[in-house]
């Protein structure tokens, strides 16, 4: 129904920048927020930054200042610019989406992309 395709991972030096991006296919109807959760090995997920359509953000403290989230709705697209990236924001980074489908747009459905790996290490 939905595929989430996600880039821009990698290795990275502390104090480096990164940029994911992830962009939704499929059967879609309407995207109501799109962004970005983590996780580490031993750790649960956490959410990282969302935006809605309207560009609402929300960010987790540790990010605030240097991660910034962006879509482009065009294109169904998320985008998550990492900046001054530290050993502890080492994860694998999942795009996330809450969207309607055309066949029930009434009703809305969380989906995962498969994660793509950010490692900051000198």
């Amino acid at each position: 129904q939905v595929q989430l395709a996600e880039s821009g991972g990698g290795l990275v030096q502390p104090g480096g920048s990164l940029k994911l991006s992830c962009a939704a296919s499929g059967n879609i109807f309407n995207i109501d927020v799109m962004g970005w959760y983590r996780q580490a090995p031993g750790k649960q997920r956490e959410l990282v930054a969302t935006i809605t359509n309207s560009g609402g953000t929300t960010y987790r403290d540790s990010v605030k200042g240097r991660f910034a989230v962006s879509r482009d709705n065009a294109k169904n697209t998320v985008y998550l610019q990492m900046n001054s990236l530290q050993p502890e924001d080492t994860a694998a980074y999942y795009c996330y989406t809450v969207l309607s489908l055309e066949t029930s747009r009434l009703v809305r459905r969380q989906f995962w992309g498969q994660g793509t790996q950010v490692t900051v290490s000198s």
